[in-house]
């Protein structure tokens, strides 16, 4: 058995794409449109994870990859908190959070501790973003800024 995506439903895919390709910094592997079933798939990966999911596509199929589903229909998936998040490691965790907040991204739990933070996606999935390595020693504004709904 191995890993190979875990699926999150969007509302809009342009908003979706703008937060997880242009805010985030994933990128896009391959997409899927089904006129017949009125959905399209995209499917995208860390940058780091290139080799991985090329090695994974010879042994059969893609992963580890997150699968974007935008049902053209309307639907409404509520809060999303019953999928719990998303996690990816990051280089410096500060600059990644200023970066997404400078881009209008909402920092709900903001890293306080130099180690963890979550924010927010267009469909109000939480995305977990971890320190890679050590804890960063704490600073401000992080080490005093409220957290700012939930996650």
């Amino acid at each position: 058995m191995r890993y190979l995506h875990t699926m999150l439903r969007v509302r809009d895919l342009d908003a979706a794409l703008d937060f997880y390709c242009n805010k985030l910094g994933l990128k896009e592997s391959f997409r899927r449109e089904d006129p017949n079933g009125r959905y399209t798939l995209v499917f995208l990966m860390a940058p780091g994870d290139q080799t991985v999911i090329e090695q994974s596509r010879r042994m059969g199929r893609p992963g580890p990859l997150i699968e974007l589903t935008h049902n053209w229909d309307t639907e409404d998936y509520g809060e999303a908190r019953h999928f719990g998040h998303l996690a990816f490691e990051v280089d410096n965790i500060y600059d990644t959070c200023e970066r997404l907040m400078k881009a209008g991204v909402t920092i709900n739990r903001p890293p306080r501790d130099g180690q963890m933070a979550f924010v927010r996606a267009p469909d109000r999935q939480s995305v977990e973003l971890l320190q890679k390595g050590n804890a960063l020693a704490p600073k401000e504004p992080w080490a005093s800024m409220p957290n700012s709904g939930h996650w």
